[in-house]
């Protein structure tokens, strides 16, 4: 089974999590209008697009205020190895697409 970001990185901040209550959960986590993107729950396989990720600790903000930090992290890089080539693989533009869409 494919993990999401806070299985990899074991930061805790997943709905129930060992650090939610203190830190906050993470938007990621909760992020529903990417359930399913790349094999993952919600924004777990989408994270480094979702604005207010908490990585090492400091709120990383927008996809573009945090590009450098996602493209050398090696959970960015172990989904697009796992997912690259994969029929339902989406793109970091159109992930973004997904989350600037309206719901209904």
């Amino acid at each position: 089974m494919k993990s999401n970001c806070w299985e990899h990185k074991k930061c805790g901040r997943e709905p129930g999590g060992f650090k939610a209550n203190q830190l906050g959960v993470c938007p990621a986590s909760l992020e529903k209008k990417v359930d399913k993107i790349n094999n993952g729950k919600n924004g777990g396989r989408s994270c480094w697009a979702v604005a207010g990720t908490l990585c090492g600790g400091v709120v990383q903000g927008t996809f573009s205020m945090k590009l450098e930090n996602c493209i050398n992290c090696d959970f960015y890089q172990l989904v697009y190895k796992e997912e690259k080539g994969s029929v339902n693989y989406k793109t970091t533009r159109e992930i973004i697409q997904v989350l600037n869409k309206k719901l209904p």
